[in-house]
């Protein structure tokens, strides 16, 4: 079976390059640190750092692991070459929520990026598969569990 493509960013790349980076040669190093001083008390069955610093390293290994995953299978999508003649990943979009009466601004981004909080949406959410293919001018409806969302898509931009 075929590994699914992670899409991501130019600055997603970056981004989890930068955190795997930190966590190879800075958290590695202060963890082991820890390990080492917490084994020089002694007693390792009651130690209560030992096990902390454990537990913390075994949390890197695994945050390690998931990235160098994600890289593994990273397409990263040229936001320059993005055309804007319909909404696709890499661009920014701004949308009507007819319910609402409001405009909203999303930049579509592959699932490893998602943060809601930060207006970035993934290609995968309900919205964003709705979203993706449309034009500007184009009416979306969206099937979502609180129900039917219509949205027209106003204006698609380069995310820079």
């Amino acid at each position: 079976m075929m590994e699914k493509k992670n899409l991501l960013t130019y600055e997603g790349l970056q981004k989890l390059e930068t955190e795997l980076h930190d966590l190879k040669v800075v958290k590695r190093k202060e963890v082991a640190q820890k390990i080492k001083e917490a084994r020089e008390q002694g007693d390792l069955s009651e130690n209560a750092e030992y096990d902390a610093a454990k537990d913390e390293q075994r949390d890197i290994e695994a945050r390690i692991e998931e990235i160098e995953k994600i890289l593994k299978n990273a397409e990263v999508v040229v936001e320059d070459e993005v055309d804007l003649d319909k909404i696709s990943v890499g661009c920014r979009v701004k949308i009507y929520d007819c319910e609402f009466e409001e405009e909203l601004e999303y930049k579509i981004v592959g699932s490893t990026e998602a943060n809601s909080l930060q207006g970035k949406i993934s290609n995968e959410s309900p919205v964003g598969k709705a979203l993706i293919g449309a034009k500007a001018g184009d009416m979306v409806k969206i099937e979502t569990q609180a129900g039917v969302m219509e949205y027209k898509v106003l204006e698609i931009q380069r995310s820079n």
